[in-house]
């Protein structure tokens, strides 16, 4: 066996790792096939853990192992796994989440082959060390596989999806008394998370300790049409203790409805249609974008959060989260993720699950799919709102420690929904500073990474920042009539044949363009 391990360290507190592992097999097993044990341990505890493993062989067809949970192109086990393998060549990666660098290479089974062989995996950075604890609000796997997918990936919190979805069977007929699962010192998933789609619209319906069941209400799965409107499964989730409503997409047709109706708790910007090795080129059932403005393979990404950053605008305060979709979309669990800061869990013991969400609402967050940005600006997190008397031109620094495994091709200070600056990683690793942002009203910030990656969107972003001066918080007029004009487009869409069931859902569409009448009216922006 031969090994060569390459480190690149291109600016602190960020580092790529490279590696090139070959395993040559001794012969002693069964005609035209080979074995090889594969032991995958923490470099520095040298203990097994639990990953994520993407094998190819010579053709670049994934192979699937048995008895490992696979999904797509990968499968997960928990430190060590037997693969009994055809002969010829195999590449691989790797994985665990995005704070353990990538172990890449290859190895060959020859005729006979029986070997055992260990990996080693590098944590190059903590995110929870410093009170970043991450989440997918979108899992889509099997309930009892889902333990091994967290800790192969290194995640906190998840949101498994079990109504109505088709991908996990049934409708729970028998839920847990506690739908609330923790298991180590620090992880935790919630198993009666519901997805609510139809045409144009898909809400998850978290945090409930049952499928939702109302009077009047079909079942979310069998809505197929414009009746009953998503606005009553939102409002129903929201009068439930602790329910919480998440946009699976910002562009969906009836997103200016919803929060016009303040029933969206968060929104994702690090979505499904954000893949490992690709980028749906498409707003499925949602509102089109203009893909001369936003080409692939990073237009529904860019038009996703322009979405958002026109809300912002528009003086709303609703905070970006993530969701990896594994089970529908080929993403690992967690690939997309987003980071919730919490205080003290290292004192206090274990991480706190009321709090977690707290803070997501607070929108103490940051999202991502590939780079690791810890955020701070005069001490505070994303979400904090920075209030100044009348007259003040407050100035902004921004401190930021970024980590990641893929070159950063640019950084972004997004101010009031444009880019204020954009700094070249090259450049910015010379100084480690970003340019300081100074505003004379009210309005909000935030910062944005992105990766070089030619077929797919990879991406960090933390949630926005608020500035108040004399307590006047800003609202676009353009930002505004963006939505107000959205809403006559959806509503020229809804087609009933019960005239009583078409007056019920335009009238909420009716007051949806009533809200966003008078924010035009109020806009203290153009």
């Amino acid at each position: 066996m031969t090994r060569r391990l390459a480190t690149q360290r291109i600016a602190k507190g960020l580092c790529i790792a490279l590696t090139c592992l070959v395993l040559s097999a001794a012969a002693t097993a069964r005609s035209a096939t080979g074995r090889l044990e594969i032991v995958v341990v923490d470099r520095d505890s040298g203990q097994p853990i639990a990953c994520r493993m993407h094998l190819v062989n010579a053709a670049g067809r994934p192979r699937k192992p048995k008895r490992a949970p696979y999904w797509h192109d990968h499968f997960v086990f928990p430190g060590k796994i037997t693969l009994d393998l055809p002969l010829g060549n195999y590449t691989f990666d790797v994985e665990r989440g995005p704070e353990y660098a990538t172990m890449s290479g290859h190895f060959q089974i020859d005729n006979f082959a029986d070997d055992s062989q260990q990996i080693e995996l590098r944590r190059f950075v903590d995110m929870s060390a410093d009170g970043w604890w991450s989440g997918d609000l979108d899992v889509r796997r099997p309930v009892a596989d889902v333990e091994l997918l967290m800790q192969a990936d290194d995640l906190h919190v998840a949101q498994v999806v079990t109504w109505p979805d088709a991908a996990m069977g049934k409708l729970p007929e028998d839920p847990p008394e506690d739908p609330l699962v923790r298991f180590g010192e620090n992880s935790c998933y919630h198993v009666m998370a519901g997805a609510h789609h139809r045409a144009g619209t898909e809400l998850l319906l978290l945090n409930l300790r049952a499928p939702l069941k109302r009077a009047g209400l079909p079942a979310p799965g069998k809505v197929t049409g414009e009746y009953p409107p998503p606005l009553a499964y939102a409002t129903a989730v929201r009068k439930e203790p602790g329910g919480w409503v998440d946009l699976t997409k910002p562009f969906w047709w009836d997103l200016p409805m919803l929060v016009a109706h303040g029933q969206v708790d968060s929104i994702q910007l690090a979505h499904s249609h954000l893949c490992r090795k690709t980028a749906i080129n498409n707003e499925a059932d949602g509102k089109p974008r203009d893909k001369f403005r936003y080409p692939p393979p990073r237009g529904n990404a860019r038009w996703s959060q322009q979405i958002y950053f026109n809300l912002l605008e528009s003086g709303l305060r609703i905070p970006p989260t993530a969701g990896s979709g594994s089970g529908v979309a080929p993403n690992p669990v967690g690939y997309n993720r987003v980071y919730v800061h919490v205080d003290d869990v290292h004192e206090k013991g274990p991480l706190d699950y009321g709090k977690w969400w707290e803070n997501l609402r607070a929108g103490r967050v940051v999202v991502t799919n590939g780079p690791l940005m810890r955020p701070s600006v005069r001490g505070e997190l994303p979400g904090h709102v920075f209030r100044e008397n009348e007259g003040a031109e407050p100035e902004f620094e921004i401190a930021l420690t970024l980590s990641t495994r893929k070159p950063i091709s640019y950084l972004e200070l997004i101010k009031n929904g444009r880019i204020e600056h954009s700094i070249s990683f090259e450049d910015y690793s010379k100084s480690g500073r970003l340019p300081k942002l100074r505003f004379q009203q009210s309005g909000w910030f935030l910062v944005r990474a992105v990766t070089d990656l030619p077929k797919t969107y990879r991406f960090a972003m933390t949630g926005p920042y608020y500035v108040e001066i004399g307590d006047r918080r800003r609202i676009s007029k353009q930002a505004a009539q963006f939505f107000l004009d959205w809403v006559y487009e959806r509503a020229k869409q809804i087609k009933l044949s019960d005239p009583k069931q078409h007056r019920e859902v335009l009238g909420y569409h009716r007051q949806a363009r009533d809200f966003w009448q008078d924010r035009v009216q109020r806009a203290t922006a153009e």
